[in-house]
């Protein structure tokens, strides 16, 4: 594990917090150079290993309240961490399919997420397994079958208060396949841990989130 991929358990705090501010600053250093910005020097030496990382950018209304500007990430390592980071936030901030270009004015109004992940872990083939074999809150989700796939990101289902079925077939449905396809044995499926640190407001002090007691603590206030 020392020299392979970087793993999101042994990051420290103070890493988690590198990487959101360095989000940041690779989405500022753009506007100004229309390029990506090199790893600063004081990068930690465990960010130049391989990882796997997504930014997410969220337009900020409250605490509470935020909405989806951009998200996108690697799912495998295909570059060191702290190199995965400064791309995918340009990446999340301009080149997000699902929204236009991030425009400089927004850059007090949002917050930035980096979300690290562990190595793809296969799943159970037998569909019946599958709902026990992940934890929400804790681990993300890929279902692949031939060249179609899709990936959720562990916070995910606490945004719609999922349960293990619903995130299966809602990962159907990121991949373009049928809800249901989960229930089939030829559709792969793996996890992946997930760890995710985050602006508590924009510009403001950074927080790591304990995605499983979000998720049982909105289960308790809003779950049937």
């Amino acid at each position: 594990m020392e020299m392979g991929q970087v793993h999101p358990d042994e990051l420290t705090y103070e890493e988690g917090v590198f990487l959101v501010k360095l989000a940041r600053r690779s989405v500022e250093y753009f506007f100004e150079h229309q390029s990506l910005m090199e790893p600063p020097a004081e990068t930690p030496p465990r960010l130049r290993r391989p990882g796997a990382a997504f930014v997410t950018i969220m337009t900020y209304h409250s605490y509470e309240r935020r909405e989806l500007r951009g998200c996108i990430g690697h799912v495998v390592p295909v570059k060191s961490l702290v190199e995965s980071v400064i791309e995918v936030a340009v990446e999340a901030a301009f080149r997000d399919p699902r929204f236009p270009p991030l425009g400089q004015e927004e850059l007090p109004r949002v917050t930035f997420e980096v979300t690290v992940l562990g190595p793809l872990e296969p799943m159970p083939s037998e569909p019946e397994r599958r709902p026990k074999s992940f934890t929400i809150g804790r681990h993300g989700l890929v279902a692949r079958r031939g060249y179609l796939q899709g990936l959720l990101l562990p916070d995910v289902p606490l945004e719609y208060l999922w349960d293990e079925e619903t995130f299966l077939a809602e990962t159907c449905v990121k991949a373009g396949m049928e809800p249901t396809c989960w229930l089939d044995s030829s559709t792969e499926f793996y996890r992946f841990a997930g760890r995710a640190w985050r602006e508590k407001e924009p510009l403001g002090e950074v927080e790591e989130r304990d995605l499983v007691k979000e998720y049982r603590e909105l289960i308790a206030r809003y779950g049937d």
